[in-house]
């Protein structure tokens, strides 16, 4: 066979010269030339004894020789997992290696499997092989198939795991007995493939497997499927024609005599379930159905805790928190239902505002570049945990100094875009979605549910391999008095009433002064403190955002046939032991009597702090999030789907 680099002849080549079939203890040498002498030679010495058959004591007798080859521990041993074909090779090189020629590989070789050996061209040679039933191509380069260059006798055929974009190349001059292709995990594409999956090309086909490529026409495949006779065992999932709710069942209709399809057996019950499917299949919509489910969080550190108490100046602070998550791009249909939902978190979609977004934005609602010293006190005293992805706590807008209203500068609008915190914004093609935002609790219900409808089904294929990104974000906003509170200014005294006005005020002075300590001896003998109102007219800083924890949750089951995706986002402890004990402090006072004495206050209090301490154990920060693919389970429930 004549080498050629990265065709399928030279692969072959190439494994049988590892097989060292004409070396030791192999092929013919001194180690056993005295049989394998010339034809003439052995003749003439047929009237005295064959000493070639003893053996020379320089040579190795033949069981000696398969030992060295079968014996695990020997160094000419094969390696572990080698097939049955190369056990055989290495032995007919010792017992007849003259045998091993050109043509005897080719008549020889029933099964071929050139695995992951960078071949990108099936070549001519390969017809050579005459006998040759089985050919497996899998995990190469290969993009196109001559069909005219594949032996006419071939049964199986796999090519798994290569860049294979059509089958139109297989079905030019396919193999006429063909019973098993194997194309999964390839980049078949269209609607247009379905034409070559018919029994005008594959007359013989009984076992198809085209998943994960990425094929969208269910219907088209189903109806060219359904004319192959003898096919019993179907592989379809992983394309995105595999999530639609109907799916399954409308395959399972349309192909009566199916046995298997996705690796699970279709039963009698099965069929029955779904009979009547196909015929309106026509009607059915071709789109996804999702449903994303947000649960409980817990484990959230109570930043309010360790803020000081607000003065009448402010700031009053005030902390909310949400749960994220980014998913492929939807229809228009479903982004305008979402308007609401996405509305308080378009800062965070939009990172980087045009000058007429800036126009029209209230100048105290832009955030400036300046984070109020507040802000920064407060940030660092609350414990800095790094996230799931290694990424610490960062603010993405602060600050009360306002920018102008209009902004015509390129340099002030690239100052803006680093505020905002890359792991608040979504990944390219796709949207973020928000839940609604829940103040501090020591469980924290989300009670968030959004069902996703997609007609693009190969972005959401892709989508699914890569996973979506969960993020719980803490917000803070700062509010001030919009007017600050008002200063007695004293008015000028006229002439000559200015020591009448005098007394007068001293007078009145003094008895404000009897009634306010009689006043405030009776608040302080009853133990209450009168709280300070907060300012009726409040202005707000832009909201100062943290990333509590951020991880992946992969969603390359529902690819696999599972309808449902559910975990718990762990993303470590992020609450300390303080801030734990001020927020049991804070709550415990809270439920205790208003009339309990002083001193039984003071030890149920203690006996309370000892009892926290000594069963503590901090919470990490988790999160439930399920995602599930609507599945039809009857004919019925698909027959929901028809649009009126």
């Amino acid at each position: 066979m004549e080498a050629r680099g990265g065709t399928v002849s030279a692969a072959v080549q190439e494994h049988l010269r590892q097989l060292c079939l004409h070396e030791f203890p192999c092929g013919t040498g001194s180690w056993n030339k005295s049989r394998f002498l010339p034809r003439t030679w052995r003749t003439w010495r047929e009237l005295i004894p064959r000493e070639e058959d003893v053996g020379s004591p320089g040579e190795e007798t033949v069981e000696d020789l398969l030992g060295l080859v079968c014996s695990p521990h020997s160094p000419w041993a094969l390696l572990e997992g080698s097939s049955a074909e190369d056990r055989f090779l290495r032995q007919l090189a010792i017992q007849n290696p003259l045998m091993l020629k050109d043509t005897f590989f080719y008549s020889y070789f029933r099964s071929l499997h050139v695995v992951d050996k960078q071949v990108r061209l099936v070549d001519k040679d390969l017809r050579k092989f005459r006998n040759l039933e089985e050919l497996v191509l899998s995990a190469n380069q290969i993009q196109e198939v001559d069909a005219v260059n594949l032996p006419p006798t071939l049964k199986v055929l796999e090519l798994y795991g290569n860049s294979v974009t059509s089958m139109a190349c297989l079905c030019a001059h396919p193999p006429p007995g063909l019973q098993h292709l194997g194309l999964g995990h390839n980049k078949l594409l269209g609607p247009l493939q379905s034409h070559y999956v018919t029994r005008e090309h594959w007359p013989h086909l009984v076992s198809l497997d085209l998943g994960f490529n990425d094929l969208t026409d269910l219907q088209g495949m189903v109806g060219s499927l359904s004319s192959l006779r003898h096919l019993r065992l179907l592989v379809l999932q992983g394309n995105p024609l595999a999530l639609v709710p109907y799916y399954r069942g409308l395959t399972v209709d349309s192909l009566a005599r199916l046995c298997v399809l996705d690796d699970i057996t279709v039963s009698p019950s099965e069929k029955h379930q779904f009979r009547g499917i196909s015929h309106s299949g026509d009607f059915l919509p071709r789109e996804a159905q999702l449903l994303v489910t947000i649960g409980n969080v817990r484990g959230v550190l109570d930043s309010s805790i360790l803020d000081p108490e607000p003065g009448p100046q402010g700031p009053f602070i005030t902390y909310t928190y949400y749960v994220t998550y980014d998913f492929v791009e939807d229809e228009e249909g479903e982004e305008s239902e979402l308007v609401g939902v996405l509305a308080e978190v378009a800062e965070i979609v939009k990172p980087s505002p045009s000058v007429e977004q800036l126009e029209a934005v209230p100048a105290e609602d832009i955030p400036g570049e300046h984070v109020p010293e507040e802000a920064e006190d407060v940030a660092e005293s609350v414990p800095t945990t790094a996230s799931q992805s290694g990424e610490l706590e960062s603010v993405v807008s602060g600050g009360s100094v306002a920018l102008p209203r209009s902004t015509d500068s390129a340099e002030e609008l690239a100052k803006l875009r680093p505020r905002i915190d890359p792991r608040l914004c979504p990944s390219p093609g796709t949207v973020l979605f928000s839940t609604v935002r829940k103040p501090w609790a020591n469980v924290i219900p989300c009670n968030y549910e959004m069902q996703h409808t997609l007609r693009d089904l190969v972005p959401l294929k892709a989508f699914l391999l890569a996973g979506t990104t969960v993020t719980i974000v803490e917000e803070k906003i700062l509010s001030w008095p919009l007017v600050a509170p008002p200063v007695d200014v004293p008015l000028p005294a006229k002439k000559g009433k200015g020591e009448k006005d005098k007394k007068e005020e001293k007078s009145r002075t003094g008895k404000d002064a009897k009634d306010k300590a009689a006043k405030g001896d009776t608040e302080a003998a009853k133990g209450s403190k009168k709280k300070k109102e907060l300012p009726k007219e409040l202005r707000q800083d832009p909201p100062i955002l943290r990333v509590l924890g951020r991880g992946m949750v992969g969603l390359e089951p529902l690819l696999m046939g599972e309808p449902l995706v559910s975990t718990v986002c762990n993303f470590g402890v992020i609450r300390t032991a303080e801030s734990d004990k001020l927020t049991f402090l804070r709550d415990s006072k809270n439920k205790k009597a208003k009339k309990a004495v002083e001193p039984k206050k003071s030890k149920t209090k203690m006996l309370a702090l000892s009892a926290f301490e000594s069963d503590y154990a901090p919470e990490p920060l988790t999160v439930e999030v399920q995602i599930q693919l609507s599945q039809c389970r009857s004919a019925e429930e698909a027959f929901r789907l028809v649009p009126t």
